[in-house]
């Protein structure tokens, strides 16, 4: 997949390691108390890491604070339900789990606004359409996530980062960002309906 640059591409990066950096600084006692609580409360690794797709389909590795509890069958920590603990829930729904993310944005693995990373499991599902998506780099927030974040079906995820992709501006990304805070106070949209998070992709007949 050809990499498509524009002037605001140059410039977006520029924006996205200084808002990351600025960021990693102000909340670094943030950081410290949050990454003791999710070993107290949730245990260890502190952080989530897992390969998701980048720009140009190429693979990274995601950091975000861990929200669940390792699976265990003998406790009946199996599906994702039984995992999520309440202390993670709280984490998920202010997105403060998210903050080690801004880590994968100083390192150019991801934007501060874009498509979110999905699972590299479903690469081979997208139809070309839906592929364009890696046109650019995924962010901590997107447009998918202001309109229904996983409470929208898959289709619609698709349309709104295709269409990101193909109108993306620093004025978007401002209307996003703006949403972006009031949809985290809401805590709208977190989880689809019957999940913790989404049902998984399975494909498209289209």
């Amino acid at each position: 997949m050809k990499v498509q640059k524009s002037g605001y591409d140059r410039m977006k990066r520029f924006l996205d390691f200084t808002v990351a950096t600025t960021g990693i600084v102000l909340t670094g006692p943030l950081l410290g108390a949050l990454a003791v609580l999710v070993l107290i409360k949730v245990g260890r690794p502190i952080l989530f890491r897992q390969e998701r797709p980048g720009l140009n389909g190429e693979i990274f590795t995601l950091l975000k604070f861990r929200t669940m509890k390792t699976p265990n069958e003998k406790h009946g920590l199996v599906t994702d339900e039984q995992r999520l603990t309440p202390f993670g829930n709280i984490l998920r729904s202010t997105s403060l789990d998210e903050l080690p993310t801004l880590w994968n944005v100083v390192k150019g693995d991801m934007s501060i606004v874009g498509p979110r990373p999905l699972l590299t499991k479903y690469l081979p599902l997208y139809s070309p359409e839906q592929k364009r998506r890696h046109i650019v780099r995924p962010g901590i927030t997107g447009l998918a996530q202001v309109r229904g974040r996983n409470a929208i079906s898959w289709e619609a995820k698709f349309s709104h980062d295709i269409y990101y992709v193909d109108n993306r501006s620093l004025a978007l990304d401002s209307q996003i960002l703006v949403e972006t805070v009031r949809t985290v106070l809401r805590r709208t949209g977190v989880s689809a309906d019957g999940v913790a998070t989404m049902p998984e992709y399975r494909g498209t007949s289209d």
